[in-house]
């Protein structure tokens, strides 16, 4: 039975989508590559990311000659859409097959459009870091679960939105990032900060040291740390007592080994009301952050006007 557009949050669990999800994973980020090949850097990466749309993850326009393309996973159909703004387009069908197919069958369709595209053909942020066009491992693809992922992405992005509405300080856009595959929304104090120890698996430090060139809050939803997936809330760098805080609701707790706040999927959906939920815990954590760091939150945040 189809689910509703709106009104549900949908219910996925990570163990029966496992396979799915690592395939997906790979194929965002040959997609995000394809991005930060031809679009302008701008700041902390925002440049490289996807983002939520009505049919799926898309990259937004990217600018090449004197028009622009796009790519977009469209969950509804099932496709990768490539389109250009002069009309043409290819698609490429999301079905299982391996990495390898599916990164030699898009380099082709861009090829085919006369896209020129060299990107880094390996994985970031993953330990087993094969090579795209080497990838046989990953070749799984359920396109329900996957349509369940968007619609999940969906949810959260909408809720993000609300939440990133309530400041006026610099902020990032709520965005896909495909290196740990995770939906984020970021806020900055102004300052600067210390530069970022590095640490991700098969990620330059000099990647984490632009990411987190900034004193900051950020938050977001990633398909792990949870039954169905989890909340996320962390600081950087991590004032003191802000580990120490208690968050509600009751099951969101602080992740020592991952330095930041976890609260699980399951707890927001299975609550009665699952905006709000998810709602008080990113605006506790803001707050945690914010006055154990000193932030100057008249010049940052809406207020009641």
């Amino acid at each position: 039975m189809e689910a509703k557009l709106t009104g549900e949050w949908p219910r996925l669990r990570v163990a029966d989508w496992t396979d799915t999800r690592d395939t997906l994973h790979m194929w965002t980020q040959i997609v995000g590559k394809v991005r930060m090949a031809h679009a302008p850097a701008v700041n902390h990466w925002w440049h490289v990311t996807l983002y939520p749309t009505a049919r799926g993850l898309g990259t937004s326009a990217i600018p090449y000659g004197n028009g622009a393309f796009d790519l977009e996973f469209d969950f509804v159909d099932h496709f990768l859409v490539i389109r250009m703004t002069d009309g043409r387009r290819r698609e490429i069908a999301l079905e299982p097959k391996p990495v390898a197919a599916f990164y030699g069958e898009t380099m082709a369709a861009l090829a085919g459009l006369g896209i020129e595209t060299r990107i880094h053909a390996v994985p970031n942020e993953v330990e087993a870091a094969i090579p795209f066009a080497e990838d046989q491992r990953h070749h799984a693809y359920d396109g329900e679960s996957a349509r369940l992922f968007w619609r999940q992405l969906v949810q959260a992005s909408r809720v993000l939105g609300t939440f990133q509405s309530e400041f006026v300080g610099k902020a990032s856009p709520v965005h896909f990032f495909w290196g740990a595959m995770d939906l984020a929304y970021t806020r900055f104090s102004g300052r600067t900060a210390p530069p970022h120890p590095g640490g991700a698996p098969n990620c330059p430090p000099s990647v984490m040291r632009e990411g987190y060139s900034h004193e900051l809050a950020s938050c977001g939803f990633w398909p792990g740390g949870g039954e169905e997936g989890a909340f996320y809330a962390y600081a950087y760098p991590e004032p003191p007592g802000y580990a120490d805080r208690v968050l509600p609701p009751d099951a969101a707790s602080y992740d020592h080994t991952m330095g930041e706040f976890l609260l699980p999927y399951e707890a927001v959906a299975g609550s009665a009301d699952p905006d709000r939920t998810l709602l008080d815990f990113l605006r506790s954590a803001y707050d945690a952050a914010a006055d154990l760091g000193h932030w100057d939150r008249k010049a940052v945040d809406r207020g009641d006007s």
